[in-house]
Formats: structure tokens, sequence, C-alpha cells
């Protein structure tokens, strides 16, 4: 059988939940799109859900143009015998939350968890992005691929992958190629040109003012209550940085501090790097180039800053003796 035969082959239910990360990225909601309607081509009906918010206004044209129907939440009543299949995420991941229901199957392509309690899995920390995988379930099961979802799956390979540079497999670039020439080419046009707002013009300027260099690692505080999406977007915008190769930012935001983290060298793990840094504290993870984290229950100024410098300092002595 094929992943998707299997995938299809575990589910006993007429619908599931299709569970998205947190703040869901285009990877993420282009990979839940795509298997909506490889479920429906099988007679499952699904919804896509989350928890957290959407807060990149190109990841909120992409559901406007392309006509994604999800749901947080706290929009519907979950039952705990409802199966859910989790995309681009594992149960047990900082930015996962778990819901009442069954998490049955896992496609991901992250640093593998623990797999206990699925029924199925497809999980490929190799591939640069989910979309890729997805993709790859409609070319060999022989469905065809609407433009709508075409254009969804391109747009999250080129932004997981960084346009196909970063952490890329033959994969990616074979799914991409497939998937372009059904997409919509002005609608990925136009998520392009609507990557930040004004507001989000201030970040920037903090983390330019912030940026303190220690040997080849930018670190940078860019101000309270940062997007997701900008957390992330700033790490890699501070990355092209000549003098830079491993990017470290963070804002306050819901109760404590949010890290995004970036690494262009080959001997440094920026998800074992996250992860080691808050231990004790928070819980972090992710890609070797590509990493976040999260430390929580922060009440006081005092307390954020003297957490915010004890992870600066284990990052900084983590990085130099990688």
């Amino acid at each position: 059988m094929t992943k998707l035969n299997e995938l299809i082959h575990i589910i006993t239910k007429s619908h599931v939940y299709i569970q998205m990360h947190n703040y869901p990225d285009q990877d993420a909601l282009a990979s839940a799109y795509g298997l909506q309607a490889l479920l429906a081509d099988g007679g499952i009906k699904s919804t896509i859900c989350y928890n957290g918010q959407i807060d990149k206004y190109n990841t909120l044209r992409m559901i406007e143009l392309l006509h994604i129907d999800i749901c947080n939440i706290n929009e519907f009543a979950m039952e705990a015998e409802d199966e859910i299949i989790l995309v681009d995420g594992q149960k047990g991941n900082v930015n996962m939350e778990n819901f009442i229901g069954k998490e049955i199957a896992c496609i991901d392509h992250h640093p593998m968890q623990e797999v206990r309690g699925y029924r199925f899995y497809d999980i490929r920390s190799r591939i640069g992005a989910c979309s890729s995988i997805i993709a790859e379930y409609f070319v060999e099961n022989n469905i065809p691929i609407p433009m709508e979802i075409a254009t969804a799956l391109s747009y999250g390979i080129k932004m997981d992958t960084a346009n196909l540079s970063r952490r890329v497999a033959d994969l990616d670039v074979d799914m991409f190629c497939r998937l372009y020439k059904t997409a919509d080419k002005e609608i990925l046009l136009s998520f392009e040109n609507s990557s930040l707002r004004r507001n989000d013009l201030t970040a920037y300027q903090e983390a330019i003012s912030n940026l303190k260099l220690h040997g080849r690692i930018g670190i940078a505080k860019i101000g309270d209550d940062c997007s997701e999406a900008i957390i992330g977007s700033i790490s890699d915008f501070l990355l092209t940085v000549s003098e830079v190769d491993f990017t470290l930012v963070y804002s306050y935001r819901v109760g404590g501090l949010k890290f995004s983290v970036r690494s262009e060298s080959r001997a440094v793990d920026a998800g074992k790097v996250i992860k080691e840094a808050l231990k004790g504290f928070g819980d972090g993870g992710g890609h070797a180039t590509m990493a976040a984290g999260f430390l929580p229950d922060l009440a006081t100024e005092q307390e954020v800053n003297e957490m915010a410098y004890l992870v600066e300092q284990r990052v900084i002595d983590l990085v130099m003796n990688s």
C-alpha cells in the first residue's frame, strides 16, 4: 500500500480532525489543506484545526485567496473519541496543543519524537517541507492536484526551504517543480508582496538597534508582543549579515519569552542548542538550521531580564563549544 492507503486504512471514523501546530505557518497550512483534499478523495471528511493564532499577513492572505476553511479549538467541541491527524508537528512538542481527542497519526518533517500511540506516522526529518510529503501522496496515488492546493503546497515548500536554499531535499525540488506548473502564479506573487505590515517594521528597527555580536553569534531582543512569524523572520534577516552564522532572537509575549534560532554552521545544531539552553526552565527544539523555544511563567521585568540573560549566556557557551 502507499502511505496514503496506510493512513486511510487506520482511520475508523467518517470524520477526522487535522491538527496544525499552535501558530500555523504556510507549510503547516498547506499540508493540512492538501491532506484534507486527499482524505476527501478517500471518502473521509475532515476539519482543519489549531490552537493559538495566525499572525502573519501573507498566511492570512493565503487562507483568504485559496479559500482554506480552518477552525480554532475554541470554535467547536471536540470529543475524547474523535480522531486527530497531526501535520507539521508532533505530540509532546511545546507548540502542539494536547487536544482531548486521540492522535492516531502524524505526518511531519521535524526530528522524530515519541511515536508510540500513533497508528500511523510518516516522519521524515531530512525533508525541507511537510508540504513536499503531502504533494508526494498526490503523485504516488495518481490523484490530480487542484490549482488552489498546488498553489498552497508550492508556497509551503518555498517558504520552509527559503526558496529551495535551506535544508532542501530532492523531494522538495521534485515536488515544487510539479506543483509550480499547476499553481496560480499571480496568487503566489501576491503572497510575496504581502509579507510585512507597517507595524512589523518597528520590530526590525528594534532588532537592528539591539543587535549584539559574540563572535559569529547575533543576538537581538525585539520588543514585546511580537508575532511568532516576525520573530522567525527577523532571525532569518539577521542571518543575512555577513559576520553572522547563528542567530538568537526573542520577544516577551503571553507571559514568557519566545525564542527563534537559526544556524548556518554545520557544527551547530539550532534545535539542540535551544533545547539545551532552555533546559530546566522551558522547552524548545526544531531542525539543525532553524528552531524555536518558549520560556513560560515570567511575571516581572526583573524575571524577564534575568532569564533572557541566562539563556543568552547558555546559547553563547553552547555555540562557542560546538
